[in-house]
């Protein structure tokens, strides 16, 4: 990246916007009018600033479209944070929709937030310090510390507690609630959303075969079930289930957790939906 004439040349800019020298600009970048591109600032190639977003601290992919009203990489919300370099990273081909906000790293882990390839950030939604979306997540909402893993969907109006997991293709209704992580390729919908079955639209959609998805269907089934704990659930499933890398997948998800994952409620995942 440069910022050099010739770079610039091929790049368009309009007059209106406000760059700082500091910043490093790709060729065939697009910045609006009134956008405002602040101190440590690197942007790929082709990406497009829609007119009045802001941004400083941020490393932006390429071919990325960042639209207007957008905040990335402004101050965490944490009385921690006292000024510490810490940035936000965004990979390519990602969608930074309307009023989008995203807070750079407050002072703890790797001091950064990351965004992967390919994602749909929803009108207005929040991606707070430190969070993790890998590629390809869509979403609305997210607070600080979340992790939310490769394809995962999650809906509108959703309040996640700090330091959970959203695991690869899991889909969560909106307005759902949890404090507890989410298991690979479920589909949940409540408070908590409770899972009801496998996301197989998302596994199919990602090219996993039918006899993948039926094993890991009935591994699912086992780990819901109200005839076993977890870990007898696990038991039976390694004796008796073909293993393969999505079950393999959920099983170490289940044992590396550190705030539990959310497979059970109290009452059956029927009965609370219906409440």
């Amino acid at each position: 990246m440069s910022n050099s004439s010739s770079v610039l040349e091929k790049c368009s800019i309009h007059p209106s916007a406000v760059i700082h020298p500091s910043a490093e600009i790709s060729e065939g970048v697009t910045i609006g009018p009134n956008v405002v591109i602040g101190e440590g600032v690197k942007i790929g190639k082709g990406t497009r600033v829609i007119a009045n977003a802001y941004i400083e601290y941020a490393e932006i992919g390429e071919n990325c479209t960042i639209s207007p009203f957008s905040t990335i990489g402004s101050e965490p919300q944490d009385l921690g944070y006292k000024g510490e370099p810490t940035k936000v990273v965004i990979g390519n081909e990602t969608i930074i929709k309307e009023n989008v906000t995203i807070h750079r790293g407050a002072a703890c882990g790797d001091f950064t937030t990351r965004i992967g390839n390919k994602c749909l950030l929803m009108v207005g939604s929040h991606i707070a310090h430190n969070c993790v979306l890998e590629d390809q997540v869509i979403l609305a909402n997210l607070v600080g510390h979340v992790h939310v893993g490769f394809g995962a969907f999650v809906g509108g109006m959703s309040v996640f507690h700090q330091n959970i997991r959203i695991g690869d293709m899991a889909i969560i209704s909106g307005f759902s609630a949890s404090r507890q992580d989410i298991l690979p390729y479920s589909k949940g919908e409540g408070r908590p959303p409770v899972p009801r079955g496998l996301n197989v639209i998302a596994m199919k959609r990602r090219g996993v075969p039918q006899e993948i998805r039926t094993a890991v269907n009935e591994a699912f089934k086992l780990l819901i079930s109200e005839e076993y704990n977890t870990s007898q659930a696990i038991e039976k499933i390694k004796a008796e289930i073909p293993m393969n890398e999505y079950i393999e997948k959920m099983i170490n998800f289940i044992q590396t957790s550190k705030r539990g994952v959310l497979l059970k409620s109290h009452k059956s995942g029927y009965q609370s939906l219906e409440d």
